[in-house]
C-alpha cells in the first residue's frame, strides 16, 4: 500500500516537472519569437522625396522582407548635434535592440550613447567611426554621378551644369569630382559650377541655389540635397536636372534626365537577420551600383538613344571592376596632377576626398 503510494506520487511529481520543463521551454520559444524591435533616426522629414524618404522605404521593405520578425519606429527631423543624442538615447531606453542613425551629424552621438547601452547594435550611415556595437555604411553615391555626368556632356548646350551641395564634406566632394570626371570625358569644354548651401534639407535654399545657377547660364542642375526643389526649379525654367535618393521624375517630367537612387532595403533586412541569428558584428559596408545599393533612375525620353547606351555601358563597367572612376591621370582644379596614369585612388583617399578636380569652378570651402 505505502509502496503504490509512494510510486504514485513519484509518476505524480515527474508529471509535474515534465509539464513545468514544457511551459518553460515553450516561455522561451515565445521569448525568441518576440519581434526585433529596430529604431531609425531620420534627419529630416519622411515626406522629403529624398534622402529620408529613401531610408523610409528602405525600412518598410525591410518590415516586408522579415515577415512579422521586426518590429519598427522612427523619429523623423531630427536635428544633428546634442538633440540628436538625445533621441538616440530615448530610443534605447525605450527597448530597442537595434538602431540606425542616417545622417553624417549623428556620429557622434551614436557613438556616445552606444558606450551608454553595450547591448543595443547601432548603424551610422555615411560616418567612419566604429566601435564594438557601432557599425557604418554608405553607398559609394559617386558611382551613379559618373554616369549623370556621361550623360550632362552630351546633352548640354551652354557647357554649364549647377550643382547644389549641402555641405563640403568628403562624400559630397566625392560625387561632385566623378561626376564631373563624367562630364568631361564626352565634355572637355564644360564646366561646373557649385553653390553650397550647408543643409541637408531645406526646399526654400535649394531651389533659390538651384535658380541662381540657372541664371549664371547652367542649363542642367545637378543636386546631393534632400528636396526635389531642384528638379522643381528646373522644371518651372525649362533647364534639364537630375534627382538624387528617390526617383524625383514626377517633380519634373520634362527636366528630369535620370538620378543616381540608394536602394537600402536589402541593406537593413540582412542586418536585422544577422541580429536574429546572433551573428552580428561591428563593421563598415560601402555598397556601389556592383551590390545593388546604387541604382539609375529610368532614364527621360529626351536621352537619345545612344546616349543612353552609352550611360548603360558605363554603369556595366563599374559593376564588373572594368571601370575605375578615379583612376589616373586625373588633375585637380589648378590642372597639376592629382593622381597619375593608371594609379587607383584607395577608398582612405576618396573618403577623404577634399580637392576639386579640373573643370569645377570656384573654391571649395574648408569649414
Amino acid at each position: 500500500m505505502k509502496a503504490s503510494f509512494k510510486k504514485t506520487l513519484k509518476q505524480a511529481a515527474t508529471v509535474a516537472l515534465s509539464a513545468a520543463m514544457t511551459l518553460g521551454l515553450a516561455g522561451q520559444a515565445v521569448a525568441k519569437e518576440d519581434p526585433l524591435k529596430v529604431a531609425f533616426v531620420y534627419v529630416g522629414p519622411v515626406s522629403d522625396a529624398g534622402w529620408t524618404f529613401g531610408h523610409d522605404e528602405g525600412r518598410k521593405e525591410m518590415i516586408e522582407k522579415l515577415e512579422g520578425k521586426v518590429e519598427t519606429t522612427f523619429v523623423e527631423s531630427v536635428a544633428e548635434g546634442a538633440d540628436a543624442a538625445r533621441v538616440i538615447r530615448k530610443l534605447a531606453q525605450q527597448g530597442n535592440d537595434l538602431i540606425f542613425t542616417t545622417s553624417f551629424g549623428f556620429m557622434n552621438p551614436t557613438l556616445k550613447v552606444a558606450k551608454q547601452f553595450p547591448k543595443v547594435k547601432f548603424h551610422h550611415a555615411t560616418g567612419y567611426k566604429r566601435s564594438d556595437n557601432v557599425s557604418t555604411y554608405a553607398a559609394r553615391f559617386y558611382e551613379g554621378r559618373y554616369v549623370t555626368g556621361l550623360i550632362a556632356g552630351k546633352m548640354t548646350k551652354s557647357n554649364v551644369i549647377g550643382y547644389v551641395g549641402s555641405f563640403p564634406i568628403p562624400e559630397v566632394v566625392q560625387g561632385i569630382n566623378a561626376f564631373t570626371l563624367g562630364l568631361k570625358e564626352t565634355n572637355p569644354d564644360a564646366t561646373v559650377k557649385v553653390v553650397w548651401i550647408n543643409s541637408w534639407y531645406d526646399p526654400a535654399k535649394e531651389r533659390e541655389a538651384a535658380e541662381a545657377l540657372i541664371a549664371q547660364g547652367a542649363d542642367i542642375i545637378n543636386q546631393h540635397t534632400d528636396s526635389p526643389a531642384p528638379v522643381q526649379a528646373a522644371q518651372d525654367k525649362g533647364v534639364f536636372a537630375f534627382g538624387y535618393d528617390t526617383d524625383m521624375a514626377k517633380f519634373g517630367p520634362d527636366a528630369h534626365l535620370t538620378g543616381s537612387l540608394v536602394h537600402w532595403g536589402d541593406y537593413y533586412a540582412d542586418v536585422a537577420k544577422s541580429v536574429l541569428n546572433d551573428n552580428w558584428e561591428a563593421n563598415d559596408t560601402w555598397g556601389g551600383i556592383n551590390t545593388g545599393m546604387v541604382k539609375m533612375a529610368p532614364y527621360n525620353k529626351a536621352i537619345p538613344a545612344d546616349v543612353v547606351a552609352l550611360a548603360e555601358k558605363a554603369r556595366a563597367g563599374i559593376a564588373s571592376g572594368d571601370l575605375v572612376i578615379f583612376e589616373g591621370p586625373i588633375k585637380a582644379q589648378d590642372g597639376s596632377e592629382k593622381v597619375a596614369d593608371g594609379v587607383k585612388l584607395e577608398d582612405k583617399d576618396i573618403l577623404s576626398m577634399n580637392w576639386y578636380v579640373q573643370g569645377v569652378e570656384g573654391k571649395l570651402p574648408t569649414n
